[in-house]
């Protein structure tokens, strides 16, 4: 196991006792030894596309934009528009030589071993226990191009609930997001209805569940959050509930009666009366999903600035001014239906606070053992002279960066959560027999055992919840730290955890 992160957590790891991590190395173990192949049918549409110039399917143009003529005037305002265009489209085929080059890479891979029986992919793990897989241009956790190219190199027979999931699987893929995995499944099950017997039919292909916005699926157990337990799936329903959705009907509520105001005592009425055509879930999405990880307003902001500037709008001040106002709202409404993981968010950033206020970083043990330690320090310099140029070096002092310590620790502890819950559903699903990938929160297996693995990774969930792991945390910084005095744990709500076990949309 290789751990990338600060030199005080590689040295707690040595300390660690080995059986203390027995649980990660098997879980590392299965993860390695699940086989993969190319999809040699999806890989030759994808060389076609390419050697014809891309463009299809989400595949980089090969052409550069062309360059705008200048025009021949004096007119300021004129040339000032040709700069700003000029710039723009250089920024653009920069950004598509950069797309190009990756392009390149992963398809030399995929051409390098389509002729492989299979091949494996070593994990590592980051310093919070999430796992990557090692090869750096085609893997599973990369792009729908990646996810189409590779599929499991043994085969299982599809059998009833395997049919079942390859269809629902197409139709998940189905809005066109990510066109070579729907090419890869379009052509199983042509395969597979074709045959004289469907259920019988070896399937190659990797079926994914995936989380309901994860992070916030892992607040809401933490603080057993009965409000936000439902708008993320963990109680079951007849039908998934959308939390985008969900949250961009608050805002569009929000909206509509500021735009009712006076834009004389309220500015920002304005700036409702422009966004209230412009709400939807894809305004919120990116800045929902990213509220777990601590976004902060001016993230927010620019999240919902560049959706603004995709769909068209060119005042750069009433952009500025519009996902400002609508950066707030969306905040507000997140946190009205999330105020459980708000408070949670908060009072690990509390602890973490107190604790780097003593020049200390932020140390925990996740549930499978492992030990975490944030790695931010700030760095000095030093400047050598040499007899033809300066050198500035760059080393970690001793000091620790509070703001850092406190701002990023509560989306790193909930990394290390999703990292043990894909962990124990690992070794659980190899247990059983099952072939077993992880992309975060993102779980694949064959078609076959899809239903044999939606169980184990409820059950997982459950069991990772029932131990108390705000209430060890507390324990662990007031034994670290006994002279420090830590804010209380925030309330439980009622949640009743057991409901995951019964929830068709948890992962789905």
């Amino acid at each position: 196991m290789r751990i990338h992160g600060a030199k005080q957590q590689r040295e707690a790891i040595k300390r660690t006792p080995k059986k203390q991590l027995q649980l990660v190395f098997e879980a590392l173990d299965t993860l390695g030894n699940t086989k993969w192949r190319v999809n040699k049918r999806v890989l030759s549409v994808v060389d076609r596309i390419w050697n014809n110039g891309g463009r299809l399917a989400d595949l980089v143009d090969r052409s550069d934009v062309p360059l705008p003529e200048k025009p021949e005037t004096e007119d300021e305002a004129l040339l000032k528009k040709w700069k700003w265009k000029l710039d723009s489209v250089k920024k653009e085929n920069r950004e598509r030589h950069s797309r190009r080059c990756d392009t390149e890479l992963k398809i030399a891979v995929a051409r390098k071993m389509k002729n492989e029986e299979g091949f494996y992919y070593p994990h590592n793990l980051d310093f919070r226990g999430r796992a990557y897989p090692m090869h750096p241009y085609l893997n599973h956790l990369g792009s729908d191009l990646c996810r189409g190219i590779l599929e499991f190199a043994e085969g299982r027979p599809l059998g009833k609930s395997g049919l079942r999931w390859l269809k629902i699987h197409l139709a998940n893929l189905f809005a066109c997001e990510d066109p070579f995995q729907c090419l890869a499944v379009c052509i199983n099950l042509t395969e597979a209805l074709r045959s004289s017997s469907p259920e019988t039919y070896l399937s190659h292909i990797p079926i994914h569940q995936d989380g309901s916005c994860n992070g916030l699926q892992h607040y809401a157990a933490l603080g057993r959050d009965k409000l936000g337990a439902a708008a993320v799936n963990l109680v079951a329903g007849e039908k998934p509930t959308d939390v985008y959705s969900g949250i961009a009907t608050r805002v569009l509520d929000i909206m509509r009666r500021d735009a009712q105001e006076d834009p004389e005592v309220f500015p920002d009425a304005l700036h409702a009366r422009l966004l209230i055509s412009q709400v939807d879930r894809k305004l919120v999405k990116q800045t929902v999903m990213t509220s777990v990880y601590g976004v902060t307003y001016i993230g927010a902001r620019d999240q919902i600035k560049r959706r603004l500037k995709e769909r068209g709008l060119t005042d750069n001040s009433e952009i500025f001014g519009c996902s400002c106002y609508a950066a707030k709202v969306t905040l507000t409404a997140l946190g009205e239906m999330f105020e459980a993981a708000r408070s949670i968010m908060n009072w690990l950033g509390e602890c973490a606070k107190i604790i780097a206020s003593e020049n200390e970083p932020v140390r925990w043990t996740t549930p499978l053992g492992l030990p975490v330690v944030q790695p931010y320090r700030k760095l000095g310099r030093r400047v050598i002279k040499t007899s033809l140029q300066f050198l500035t070096l760059q080393k970690e002092t001793d000091k620790v960066m509070v703001k850092r310590q406190r701002t990023a620790f509560p989306p790193n502890f909930v990394h290390s959560l999703d990292g043990s819950h894909m962990m124990m559903t690992a070794v659980a699903c190899k247990r059983a027999g099952l072939k077993f990938a992880g992309v975060h929160d993102s779980y694949w297996t064959h078609a076959c055992d899809v239903d044999e693995m939606n169980r184990i990774l409820r059950e997982k969930f459950v069991e990772l919840y029932e131990t108390p792991i705000l209430k060890n945390l507390l324990e662990s910084f007031e034994k670290s730290f006994p002279t420090l005095s830590f804010p209380p744990l925030p309330e439980w709500g009622d949640f009743e955890l057991r409901q995951v076990l019964e929830s068709p949309y948890f992962f789905n």
